[in-house]
């Protein structure tokens, strides 16, 4: 799937060579047809001599729209640059080069327009001039085809053109984080909201639920066209008109984002490496008011150079972009800017919101750097330092997905750098770390508590604040790890730790655990340490709820003797289990609903039986 665009000076025929190529005028505005001068973006489409099927977007020429042009410029495979024979390069034909070069379009192709209205030796200068013009750039030795709408000469050789050149463009992949730049958006009476863009970085299906970014609005796809067919599928690189519920058509507007939801998010800050047009006529200094624009959006910005005080002809810069309003961007998105009469610049998305806060200049520079000179893998790496994500989550954070993604994980995984656990990919740093902070936790929170042998895993939880399935993750590794140990209610303590207890502590426990074995029950509201009495609750006695204790070896003598009975007379009722005790009937029966708790025994009416039976 490929998407073809025009570029070139007003009135030089783009147009014309559109309804020519594919019989589909590409102006679709009253005002235009009127005035003969396109307006907007315009849509057709074509099957090349190889049976390939492409689409088209025509652009405005007019100095006035190129923000129109701009946003239809965005996620083109192939340009055809068309001059006019007549005319040769012009101002738009040099700002429009310059667009397709900043947004690094990967092909291009020259097509002489209006040959027919000049003789051979003028064709030949003209030729001679586009040479020139286009070798000095990065599409030097693309073809220049001379050809006509008029008499349909060379019209043959361009088609054979674009099927020569696509055959070296590579295809569109599918990385499943599909991502429509929305350029068009109306209603349709009885299907609702319609909007049209190029499809990049995935495929769309009917059915699925989707996201406009900025906004947060939610739909669901009910149809998908593409070149006029409704289908069931689109890949990524075509030009396609999607059919959204649950969405009205005066909630969406060109330059948002329809995207699978959660896999893009606005940016009000981005980091960015410059590169300058070299046809910039005035320098772009630190702090200017700038035009940004990047697929179908455009705001109003403040750049801040990083690494010079001004922006000269074909300068590299890094720099920070403080947008207005905010776009949905994702690392690695082209862009351009604008000063209020040239298009300026154009450029890479490093980094989303970067940390301006917490970094100088300098190590700012040192980041975006480093994040756009690393592997995938290391970009993956970076973003889990700071904490677990899903596989969604992660090609929204890295801009690394679809089988790049995969591979980058599974050799992450195959090092031992990042572990997989219940759908989440986790640094084993990070795991480490939190793991480190969590016994350092347990240990003050003993330290603090002499008497206490264990500590609540919801403490230990919210001092590191993290969500319940990350602490879970975290705690495994130092469990298996032999670094802590879980007890079997869910509390937490270190291997080898032990309760101290001073010589008087310790008397006062004895007397109390003695007194307990002579009457089976009792209570431990007689300590005057609180602390104490939860040591003796937790620690050395069998709590049965409301107070209540009794001495753990006297209890488990004590459910034999009732399991016994149960097996042998059926079941037990409250005045037999105080009899059999031998106490009274507050403690048998806070003791019978302890066997219930622990899943012993079971109630039925007035009695209680074995559980299972």
């Amino acid at each position: 799937m490929y998407v073809i665009g025009t570029a070139g000076h007003v009135d030089h025929g783009k147009s014309t060579l559109v309804t020519k190529l594919t019989g589909i005028d590409p102006d679709r505005l009253r005002e235009e047809k009127e005035r003969g001068l396109t307006i907007d973006l315009g849509f057709a489409w074509l099957t090349l001599p190889s049976g390939r099927e492409v689409s088209i977007v025509d652009v405005p020429g007019h100095q006035r729209f190129v923000k129109n042009m701009l946003a239809g410029a965005g996620g083109l495979d192939l340009a055809i640059l068309v001059v006019a024979a007549d005319e040769g390069v012009r101002e738009q034909t040099r700002e429009h080069f310059a667009i397709l070069d900043v947004l690094e379009v990967p092909s291009l192709i020259v097509a002489l327009t209006k040959s027919d209205a000049v003789d051979a030796e003028f064709l030949e200068l003209v030729t001679l001039e586009v040479r020139d013009f286009i070798d000095a750039s990065r599409f030097a030795g693309a073809p220049v085809l001379a050809v006509s709408a008029v008499t349909g000469a060379g019209l043959d050789t361009l088609l054979a053109a674009l099927d020569t050149t696509l055959d070296a463009t590579p295809e569109r992949t599918d990385q499943r984080r599909p991502r429509l730049s929305v350029d068009r958006v109306f209603p349709m009476r009885g299907f609702g909201t319609v909007v049209t863009g190029t499809l990049v970085g995935g495929a769309l299906e009917v059915g699925q639920d989707v996201e406009f970014q900025p906004g947060g609005l939610t739909g669901r796809i009910r149809g998908l066209q593409r070149h006029g067919r409704a289908v069931e599928r689109l890949l990524p690189g075509t030009r396609a008109a999607v059919n959204v519920s649950g969405v009205n058509a005066d909630e969406v507007e060109r330059g948002m984002i329809l995207a699978r939801p959660g896999m893009v998010r606005p940016a009000s800050t981005v980091g960015v490496r410059l590169v300058a047009v070299p046809t910039l006529d005035a320098p772009v200094k630190r702090g200017a008011g700038i035009t940004f624009l990047a697929g179908s959006a455009e705001t109003e910005a403040r750049l801040r150079l990083l690494d010079r005080a001004e922006l000269l002809p074909g300068d590299e810069a890094w720099g920070i972009v403080q947008l207005e309003a905010p776009i949905a961007l994702v690392e690695g998105d082209r862009f351009v800017i604008r000063t209020a009469n040239e298009t300026a610049a154009g450029g890479i998305v490093v980094m989303t919101d970067p940390p301006v806060r917490q970094l100088r200049r300098a190590a700012l520079v040192d980041a975006m750097a480093a994040r756009l000179e690393s592997s995938p893998g290391a970009r993956l790496l970076t973003r889990l330092l700071d904490g677990p994500l899903s596989r969604d989550g992660l090609a929204t954070a890295a801009g690394v997905s679809g089988p790049v993604l995969d591979e980058a994980v599974a050799a992450l995984h195959t090092d031992g750098s990042v572990q997989e656990i219940r759908g989440a990919l986790y640094a084993t740093t990070w795991l480490d770390a939190q793991g480190d902070q969590a016994v350092a936790t347990v240990r003050n929170l003993l330290a603090e508590r002499p008497l206490r042998s264990n500590v609540p895993q919801e403490h230990v939880r919210s001092q590191l604040h993290l969500d319940a399935a990350a602490f879970r993750a975290v705690l495994a590794r130092t469990s298996d790890g032999g670094r802590t140990v879980v007890d079997a209610d869910g509390t937490l303590t270190l291997p080898g730790h032990t309760v101290r207890l001073t010589e008087a502590q310790q008397r006062e426990v004895d007397a109390f655990l003695a007194t307990l074995r002579e009457t089976r029950f009792g209570t431990v509201a007689g300590f005057h340490n609180l602390e104490l009495a939860a040591y003796v609750a937790s620690d050395l006695t069998e709590d049965l709820g409301s107070g209540t204790v009794a001495d753990r070896e006297a209890f488990q003598a004590m459910k034999a003797a009732t399991e016994a009975h149960i097996r042998e007379h059926g079941a037990i009722t409250l005045a037999e289990a105080r009899d059999l005790l031998e106490t009274s009937r507050k403690y048998a029966q806070a003791y019978l609903e302890r066997l219930d708790a622990l899943d012993i025994t079971r109630r039925v009416g007035d009695t209680r039986v074995l559980r299972g039976a």
